[in-house]
C-alpha cells in the first residue's frame, strides 16, 4: 500500500507541515480501518504542482502499482494526487486495467468498496464528459476557421526563388543530394529556418511543388 503526499513550492516554503498533516490523516485512516502500518509506504512530491502527473514521486508510485509491488494508492485529498479531472479519469482507467485500488479520503473515493467505487466512477464520467466537450469545441473552432477560408496546418515559408532553384536544378538532372549540398554551400536556410538541407528535404520540396502544379 502506498500513501502519496504532495505540496507545491508555494505551499511548502521551508516547512514540512503540509506533508506531515497528510501523512497523519492517512495514518489515522489506516488505524481506523485496521490496515497494517508496516505495509504502508509513503512516497512524496515536495515542491511540485498538481496541474499534471509529471512528478517523480507519482511516477514512482504508479510504477510500483503497475508491477504489483503495491496494490493500493491512498491520498488524504484528491487534489494532492491531481487538480485535473481528466488526469483523475486517466488514473482511474489505469487502476482498473492494472488491478490496483485508489483511495481519496476527502471525497469518499475508494475503489475497494461499492459506494466508493460509485463515487469514483461518477467523477470519471464527468471527466470524460469534459474531455468530449473540449474535443467538440476544438473541432467546431477548426471547422469555423476552414469555412472562413483560413489555411490550417503549418504554413509554407519556403521563398519562391528557393523552390524555383530546386525545381530548375532537378530538371537539369542534378540529384537531390547534390541540390542539398549546393543549398548548404550557399548558406540558404531551410523551409523553417534551419541551416542544414538534406536530400529528403529537397525531395519533399519537389513533391510539394509537383502537387501544387497539379492542383
Amino acid at each position: 500500500m502506498i500513501g502519496y503526499v504532495r505540496v507545491s513550492t508555494e505551499e511548502q516554503a521551508d516547512s514540512r507541515a503540509g506533508l506531515e498533516a497528510q501523512r497523519a490523516a492517512i495514518l489515522a485512516e489506516a488505524e481506523r480501518r485496521g490496515w497494517k502500518v508496516a505495509d504502508l509506504t509513503f512516497i512524496e512530491d515536495a515542491g511540485y504542482s498538481g496541474k499534471d502527473l509529471e512528478r517523480p514521486g507519482i511516477a514512482e508510485a504508479l510504477d510500483a502499482l503497475k508491477h504489483h509491488r503495491a496494490n493500493t494508492l491512498v491520498v488524504a485529498k484528491l487534489d494532492r494526487l491531481s487538480r485535473s479531472m481528466l488526469d483523475f479519469a486517466t488514473l482511474m482507467n489505469r487502476a482498473t486495467k492494472e488491478h490496483w485500488a485508489l483511495v481519496a479520503l476527502d471525497l469518499a473515493v475508494d475503489t475497494t468498496t461499492p459506494s466508493g467505487e460509485m463515487v469514483a466512477n461518477v467523477m470519471a464520467t464527468f471527466a470524460q464528459f469534459e474531455r468530449r466537450l473540449i474535443g467538440q469545441r476544438t473541432r467546431d473552432a477548426l471547422a469555423a476557421k476552414k469555412a472562413a477560408g483560413v489555411v490550417l496546418g503549418r504554413p509554407r515559408t519556403m521563398p519562391a526563388e528557393v523552390l524555383a532553384r530546386i525545381v530548375a536544378e532537378r530538371a537539369a538532372g542534378r540529384s537531390t543530394p547534390a541540390i542539398a549540398a549546393g543549398l548548404n554551400a550557399d548558406g540558404i536556410p531551410t523551409t523553417h529556418g534551419g541551416r542544414q538541407w538534406y536530400a529528403s528535404t529537397v525531395a519533399k520540396a519537389l513533391r510539394g511543388a509537383a502537387s501544387r502544379a497539379a492542383e
